[in-house]
């Protein structure tokens, strides 16, 4: 079975954004960038399927700039095979995106495709949605468990009233939530290796895809700082400010 999962570079969830001077956008020059933490979780899972026996080959494919095909090489560091560069701009919209892994899977024919239930940039949660109703083919996100047997796949996916278990018949797409699975770190000898591993380049236009915008970010701004708290010496000051001074009640 191949499995085709897909990857995203943002900024390293460690470090402090910085908005730009002219609110275009947040500082990325000279900024530490690493894989989605999510998307981690899905290449870790493609892994354990592949040395279960279950997987015979892990494809990673991601969408950008040059620079992202250093996430790629984390990527196969950490145990798949091969990689796909979509050579675009940064920043593509949701179904763009969709429309160029649909492109990609017809390439390929994997029976299963994993990603990250959102990018913790944009935070659009959109991707997996979109490239299923794109296919025609089942879905089930959020997952914190994944188990196939044969062409059947169940799914434990986390919802707001608890746990929901969904069978799929593959192929299949999956997002993947935090607690799929503790993601490896790679190490030396693969990180080395991951250097020979194949990885093919196209563009949105080898595709087939246009780079259409159906949006347009207008300004960014900082949250405002937070102001520090005071003490109250009662219980009826205390409602007197919130009803008066926070006006929430």
């Amino acid at each position: 079975m191949k499995v085709l999962v897909a990857i995203k570079r943002v900024i390293d969830p460690y470090v402090k954004i910085r908005v730009k001077s002219d609110g275009s956008g947040v500082e990325t020059n000279n900024v530490k960038m690493s894989m989605n933490p999510f998307c981690e979780i899905a290449v870790e899972e493609a892994v354990r399927l592949k040395e279960a026996g279950v997987a015979d080959e892990v494809i990673v494919v991601s969408a950008g700039e040059i620079n992202c095909q250093e996430q790629l090489r984390t990527a196969l560091a950490l145990g798949a095979d091969r990689a796909i560069h979509i050579e675009a701009e940064t920043g593509l919209e949701p179904i763009t995106v969709a429309k160029a892994l649909q492109s990609v899977m017809e390439r390929e024919q994997p029976r299963l495709v994993l990603m990250g239930k959102q990018s913790i940039d944009t935070d659009n949660n959109q991707v997996a949605q979109m490239l299923s109703a794109l296919t025609q083919l089942p879905q089930g996100t959020f997952a914190s468990e994944v188990i196939i047997k044969g062409d059947a796949v169940t799914v434990t996916r986390e919802i707001d009233g608890g746990l929901e278990t969904l069978s799929l018949t593959l192929p299949a797409i999956i997002s993947t939530d935090l607690r799929l699975n503790e993601p490896r770190y790679a190490s030396l000898p693969n990180i080395m290796k991951a250097k020979k591993k194949p990885m093919e380049q196209l563009t949105v236009a080898e595709l087939g895809v246009d780079i259409v915008r159906h949006q347009e970010v207008i300004e960014v701004m900082p949250p405002p700082e937070r102001q520090g708290g005071v003490r109250v010496a009662s219980v009826s000051e205390l409602v007197d400010k919130l009803k008066n001074e926070a006006k929430v009640i």
